[in-house]
């Protein structure tokens, strides 16, 4: 069985709607203990009290298409010949279509403010919202207030509003779930709205990456979540929102068993900056990766700990202060940092232009770099305008993505560089013992240019296995010549 992870819907760009400047506080949370018997009306009383609550979303959102997908091809152009020629198709002009979406929502406040998922929404022309016990199918438009990648977070406010007063969402305290605990989803699964269903915490602390680079620590249940759950509340035995349902692993995009929450404490602290319009978070500039077991004692480190910093880009906070590759970050703000995770943690919520101490190890001394936080941009991050990747596991162990003006800008290439710019390399492969290193950029693989991702990888398939790739990359302001023996 083919398991891979399935967003419950479709991810394009689309602009916030301008900030709000009315007063707003985040709903109460109840931290009270979770305790108390469970019986045989428990499930019914929650569905009960608190399906109202619980939206459906229908969104509207405009893609080119072309020919192939009438036989299947869909993804937004990703045509037969594009798919086996690496080009597109001749004489094919490519449409635009409006495409349909499903998803759900709650209400946590009785203004008409909606909480989803940013996937649900995330370029959107238009949003409408269908209230539980409303059968003559009214749908009522909605407007996005701000978005959030990261936490996989969009809170709407309604454009136009119900007669009746609105049921608002309680929050639970989402730190307090346990593997094991009851809990209770409600959604829009396949358009089948307001349906429950009834598991488990079957996890908490899973790592997931709504963000390229980025991990949101997620909550894991077996209560089943299917296509157009997303963005609906996940209920602990008290009927309180402990999570926002994300997330699917799944066979043929149905529910088997895996499904991740984004616990509501993550997203309740940012509701007063998503109702303002934008969610403003810190970075320092540097690539980092964690410290193995076998190697702590080799870097001077009494216990495995800390960050390593694998890169610095110039200009960066961290560049600024100082820090260099290889450098071990072991405390951030007088914190000490457990692994990579703990650190993009602490510094995400640090303000924008406070400046923080940051000690490092190096050379297995300590040194004290005075870092300067600047602002996060996560559109930036994800690169939502590049290319797709090319996949090129087989032999090599890489993915390449093409170098468009913005990696050019990212990684401070030098002016009119075109290539292939490495976005991940496996542990233990080919491209890995070759010293391939993530945002090297291909300009030549034995000693033919390449301008595109598609073109080196029609470079390296050509090669047979047991033979070399001699590769010329650039490695930020320098030009590096590899040798890889193809596996």
């Amino acid at each position: 069985m083919a398991i891979g992870m399935v967003i419950t819907s479709r991810f394009n760009m689309a602009p916030s709607s301008s900030a709000q400047t009315q007063t707003f506080s985040a709903p109460p949370m109840n931290s009270a203990p979770l305790d108390g018997p469970i019986d045989s009306g428990t499930f019914r009383n929650i569905a009960k009290n608190q399906t109202d609550m619980v939206v459906n979303i229908r969104t509207e959102s405009k893609r080119e298409t072309s020919l192939n997908d009438f036989f299947g091809g869909g993804g937004g152009g990703d045509d037969m010949f594009r798919r086996f020629f690496g080009q597109p198709s001749p004489d094919q002009e490519p449409r635009e279509e409006t495409v349909q979406a499903a998803g759900t929502g709650f209400v946590i406040d009785a203004s008409g403010l909606i909480l989803t998922n940013n996937h649900v929404v995330e370029g959107s022309t238009k949003i409408e919202i269908d209230f539980f016990g409303d059968d003559d199918g009214i749908y009522y438009e909605a407007q996005i207030l701000g978005r959030d990648p990261l936490t996989d977070s969009a809170l709407l406010e309604l454009i136009e509003s119900p007669p009746q007063e609105l049921p608002v969402a309680r929050f639970g305290d989402s730190s307090q779930m346990e593997p094991g605990d009851w809990v209770m989803a409600i959604g829009n699964p396949f358009g089948l709205g307001h349906t429950v269903t009834v598991g488990v915490i079957s996890a908490t602390g899973r790592p997931f990456y709504p963000v390229r680079g980025r991990s949101q620590e997620v909550l894991q249940t077996d209560a089943a979540i299917n296509p157009g759950n997303s963005g609906g509340p996940l209920l602990n035995i008290r009927g309180e929102v402990v999570g926002i349902n994300t997330a699917i692993v799944s066979d043929r995009q149905a529910n088997v068993g895996i499904g991740f929450a984004i616990p509501s404490n993550v997203v309740r602290e940012l509701l007063t900056e998503l109702r303002g319009g934008k969610v403003t978070r810190g970075r320092i500039g540097v690539q980092i990766m964690d410290v193995e077991e076998e190697s702590y004692r080799d870097l001077g480190l009494s216990e495995r700990m800390g960050a390593i910093v694998s890169s610095v880009p110039q200009g960066g906070p961290a560049d600024e202060a100082g820090m260099q590759p290889g450098d071990v970050i072991i405390r951030f703000n007088g914190d000490n940092i457990a692994n990579t995770r703990d650190l993009q943690g602490r510094v995400v919520v640090t303000t924008p232009g406070t400046t923080v101490p940051v000690v490092v190890l190096r050379g297995g001394e300590e040194l004290t770099l005075n870092v300067t936080v600047e602002e996060l941009d996560l559109n930036v991050e994800a690169n939502p305008e590049v290319s797709s990747a090319e996949e090129l596991s087989e032999g090599f162990g890489m993915t390449l993505q093409d170098v468009t003006p913005q990696i050019a800008s990212q990684l401070r290439l030098p002016s009119g560089t075109q290539g292939a710019v490495v976005i991940d390399v496996q542990r233990g492969s080919a491209a890995e013992s070759g010293g391939v290193q993530p945002r090297d950029v291909l300009l030549s693989v034995n000693r033919v240019d390449v301008s595109t991702a598609s073109g080196a990888v029609r470079e390296l398939n050509s090669i047979e296995s047991g033979r070399t790739a001699f590769l010329l990359v650039q490695r930020g302001e320098s030009r590096v010549f590899l040798q890889v023996r193809k596996e």
